[in-house]
């Protein structure tokens, strides 16, 4: 049976000029990309506030990300875009200060692992297909805003204990999509040396849109702050406790009130924005591949059959698994990762200077011509076929790679297959006709005009 090929913006056949590469970017910097893209190894832009670099050779993305990962820190312009929201969190410091903030973290991801996380997932799975159970069969629905939610509700209960519910989902769901879409407008004026060009309105939405998210943090952090600061805690095991435990070795104190809502905010955004992305274009992938939905069902049948899910189930999921893991492939969360070169060096016969920025674009690395047969195909097969473990070794990357490799990754795999495998247990998700996503890339890779599929319910469920 022929793969299903999702659409994705068409490239253009050669690069635009740089007045037409800005105002494209400035909607999804996937509109900027061109046909060559796609098949280089390494190119070059150099814009009136910045060299830039676009590294696709396996080889290159290894020196940039781990081998020599000291010399190639994050570039700060993604950092500055998300300061309002994030702050001074482990996502958007280097250096010495980030070490600190890694070292007092690793600790709490203890509470993340899976046998303490598992029980959480499954209690706000099982919320999820209650929502789902309400709506008519066969209806039409934006699975984008179930995805968002059962990903924000899963991270909720791992740090904070408690579900999310009501209507501090919705303000939430609705701060997180006006500080995305604002995002571009503001990187971009600094990308190409024009920050007068940043609109104050946009500006002004986008602070008020994390000032929204914070303050929501900041109500359920205050009161266990304050208890745990005189020795009153209430007794939770979570990731908010572990941060409230966690000191620097060298001088032995804490995380500050502020720098504690930082870790917070960006747990919360990288705990469920980049799995709420990836499980919606999974179920849209799905919906155009019948015949690996009806697969998978078999497959949850004959491990997990009637009782509840457990744990150590998930793994045993092959096929569900790998339905995740090539929806990374075509649609990795986190299109592309920005670093600086601290000093000048040579790549491919090219001279990089110092203060230049590399971009690692696994976009384009998952896609690329010459690494991966049928590139643009939904293919979960192929993660047991021999010939792909080449090209998994050299390019496959949805996580990162190195010293700044996402420690959420295997959370992330065993939420997906608990949710992937309870979702098309008890539905048959079709497409919706006259309907196509539009992918854009922002902070992470949405579709510009949601997601639409019809739910049918299976007889069996």
């Amino acid at each position: 049976m022929t793969p299903f090929c999702p659409a994705y913006p068409a490239p253009r056949k050669s690069r635009a000029s740089t007045l037409l590469m800005f105002f494209s970017a400035r909607h999804s910097w996937l509109d900027a990309l061109y046909e060559r893209s796609y098949a280089m190894h390494m190119g070059e832009v150099h814009l009136p506030g910045l060299d830039l670099y676009m590294v696709n050779d396996p080889a290159l993305v290894r020196r940039v990300m781990q081998d020599e990962a000291d010399n190639f820190p994050k570039s700060p312009l993604l950092g500055e875009a998300l300061k309002p929201l994030l702050g001074e969190s482990i996502f958007t410091t280097n250096g010495a200060q980030w070490q600190r903030q890694r070292r007092m973290m690793n600790p709490a991801f203890e509470q993340a692992r899976l046998q303490v996380a598992f029980p959480k997932m499954r209690e706000a799975t099982a919320d999820m297909l209650e929502r789902l159970a309400r709506l008519p069969d066969g209806a039409e629905y934006d699975l984008e805003v179930e995805m968002t939610h059962v990903t924000a509700d899963i991270i909720f209960r791992t740090i904070f204990s408690t579900p999310m519910r009501g209507e501090d989902a919705r303000r939430i769901f609705e701060a997180f999509a006006r500080f995305q879409a604002l995002a571009p407008r503001l990187l971009l004026p600094s990308i190409y040396g024009v920050r007068w060009l940043v609109f104050p309105w946009d500006a002004w939405r986008s602070r008020r849109a994390a000032r929204e998210i914070r303050g929501l943090l900041e109500k359920l952090i205050r009161p266990r702050f304050e208890a745990h600061r005189v020795g009153r805690p209430g007794g939770e095991t979570d990731i908010l406790q572990a941060f409230m435990d966690a000191r620097d070795e060298a001088t032995g104190q804490p995380f500050g009130f502020d720098e504690l809502v930082d870790q917070v905010a960006m747990l919360f955004l990288a705990g469920h924005e980049t799995s709420a992305s990836a499980l919606t274009w999974a179920a849209h992938l799905l919906a155009h591949s019948p015949h690996i939905q009806d697969r998978m069902v078999a497959e949850h049948r004959d491990v997990i059959g009637a009782r509840e899910p457990a744990a150590g189930d998930m793994k045993q999921l092959t096929l569900t698994w790998n339905v995740f893991r090539e929806t990374l492939r075509l649609f990795p969360p986190v299109g592309f990762m920005a670093r600086q070169a601290t000093q000048g060096c040579p790549m491919r016969k090219k001279q990089v200077e110092a203060g230049s920025t590399i971009v690692v674009a696994p976009w384009l690395i998952q896609r690329h011509r010459e690494i991966w047969p049928q590139p643009d195909a939904f293919d979960p097969d192929r993660y047991e076929d021999e010939a792909s473990r080449e090209p998994l070794r050299r390019g496959y990357l949805p996580f990162g790679m190195g010293p700044r490799v996402c420690l959420g990754a295997a959370f992330a795999l065993q939420e997906a297959a608990l949710i992937l495998s309870s979702l098309v247990r008890h539905h048959r998700l079709t497409p919706v006709p006259g309907h196509e996503p539009r992918p854009v890339g922002r902070l992470t890779i949405r579709s510009a005009n949601g997601v639409r599929l019809q739910l049918h319910r299976r007889a069996a469920a």
